[in-house]
């Protein structure tokens, strides 16, 4: 055998090859997988883009030894670049199908080979026709590889399917590694504001010593939701995430009257805990058509305000207009300070998108204008009961550990499961220094797979109509199991958090 793998070995240098791994790797170690001999449905093999890579069967140590298997690549010879990639996801139900095995009950790492020749897209995995999470392809012109979060294999066969979501984009492989145990996180002792009031302060420790990493706080978006949760499960969530959209003052010179802050207050003084995000109108320069009404001015479509115009002088009307929006923002901010009521902060939410109007520009604007919301909140208000709470997974989005407190994602995919993906991400993004939030989800997660996975998400906040009541996202029997979790934490079990010491 020695001899054999020898020879073997010789030959490929001399035609150039490059071993990824070490000569021959237990079959437990990373295993990479061909898109192209997975099964099929609505998609197919292509060779036109170059690039992509592949495994010779006659270079597998495996086919002569059960116990290894070698991996080797070349970028330059033909008859190791495997026999092409997949394409043609442009279908909802388009998708590869790999079947993998595994000895025992394991978690591995998912690396993702990919070109995504036509701009940024996402895709979605699925494992063993469960649990469904979302992967972000970046746009480039040639294959890379991108963490795509972990999966937990049984013992025997699985599948792991790559359906089309956003679609258009090539795969060309899957690569499967062992996941190392999670270390112990690092969080920050205190919340970033200097002058934060005892109330954030309070919130702060409670989550960092008694939440993170050790149970996740249940949470639903809006109160009517949270009540509809507690009148159908029997339980209530313990965080409420209500909406300053109705403030925004080119939605009040249109009639709206927000009631965001009575509700905050109202789950505040029943015991819970309170997040607060923001739909910003775009203070002018809304369509206002059939197809974009002013009510939807938060929207990149529905406006044609510049950030990056507004910011580029604070001697600009447009700049005039920003500040004054977040003026009025202040003063229902300074209502639950005044009322008690610390904050979970999340302005500027899904920058990264593109699709509101704060991300409109890329992600200096939108930095840009996180700077000025919290120099303006914190230094010239005075408004000390929030907790920072950024929302963008992209490092170039991020505007640094010096104004964010905690670190969040928006993800909606179905199947209840773990998004792995962007909480690794998110720590990637903290060097493990911040804690993590799934600050809006389209489906409740199970908790034995966040315990499973390591997840350890902070909160959870169920988006409203259409997801929360929806089974196709979250059955009846999901919410109650979720709901009735030890590890899943509900108001009444939060009792008393403002009065720890």
């Amino acid at each position: 055998m020695a001899g054999t793998l020898k020879r073997l070995l010789f030959g490929a240098a001399a035609l150039g090859v490059v071993a990824i791994a070490a000569p021959c790797v237990p079959r437990d170690e990373s295993r990479t997988f061909e898109a192209e001999n997975a099964v099929l449905t609505g998609t197919n093999v292509d060779t036109a883009q170059a690039g992509y890579t592949g495994v010779d069967p006659f270079f597998q140590c495996s086919l002569t030894h059960p116990s290894i298997q070698l991996h080797l690549r070349s970028d330059t010879d033909s008859r190791i670049s495997g026999t092409g990639y997949v394409t043609g996801f442009d279908q909802s139900t388009d998708k590869i199908t790999f079947t993998v095995s595994s000895a025992t009950t394991k978690l591995y790492d998912l690396s993702i080979r990919y070109a995504a020749i036509y701009g940024d897209k996402k895709t979605t995995v699925i494992l063993n026709n469960g649990a469904a999470s979302e992967v972000s392809f970046t746009a480039g012109t040639s294959f890379t590889t991108v963490p795509a979060g972990q999966l937990l294999l049984n013992a025997g066969n699985n599948t792991i399917d790559i359906v089309s979501n956003w679609g258009w984009y090539l795969i060309d492989s899957i690569t499967l590694t062992p996941s190392s145990p999670r270390p112990e996180h690092q969080i920050t002792d205190l919340p970033i504001n200097p002058a934060a009031d005892s109330p954030a302060r309070q919130l702060y420790f409670y989550l960092r010593s008694s939440i993170y990493g050790r149970f996740i706080l249940s949470g639903q978006q809006d109160l009517s939701w949270a009540n509809w949760v507690t009148q159908t499960i029997g339980k209530t969530p313990a965080l409420l995430s209500v909406d300053l959209m109705d403030y925004s003052p080119s939605r009040v010179e249109r009639g709206t009257v927000g009631t965001s802050i009575e509700d905050a207050i109202a789950h505040h003084q029943r015991g819970g805990i309170v997040s607060v995000l923001w739909h910003w109108n775009a203070p002018t320069g809304l369509y206002d058509t059939a197809e974009n009404p002013w009510w939807s001015g938060f929207y990149t479509r529905a406006t044609d305000f510049d950030v990056a115009a507004a910011l580029s002088s604070t001697s600009n009307a447009n700049y005039t207009l920003l500040v004054r929006d977040i003026d009025a923002i202040a003063v229902q901010l300074k209502r639950l300070q005044d009322a008690g009521v610390p904050v979970l902060f999340r302005p500027l939410h899904e920058a990264e998108g593109g699709w509101f109007w704060w991300g409109a520009k890329g992600p200096e604007p939108a930095k840009k204008l996180w700077g000025l919301l919290y120099d303006r909140l914190t230094n010239y208000h005075k408004i000390n009961n929030l907790l920072w709470v950024w929302n963008s997974i992209a490092p170039e989005w991020y505007p640094g550990d010096e104004t964010v407190d905690i670190l969040s994602a928006d993800v909606y995919a179905q199947g209840n499961g773990p998004m792995s993906t962007q909480y690794n991400q998110l720590i990637e993004l903290g060097k493990d220094k911040k804690m993590i939030a799934a600050a809006e989800v389209g489906a409740a997660p199970l908790p034995d797979l966040l315990q499973a996975y390591e997840a350890h998400w902070l909160w959870f906040a169920v988006w409203g109509d259409t997801f929360i009541n929806n089974p196709d996202w979250n059955s009846l029997e999901t919410l109650r199991k979720v709901y009735n979790s030890d590890y899943v934490l509900t108001l009444d079990e939060i009792q008393g958090w403002m009065d720890l010491d």
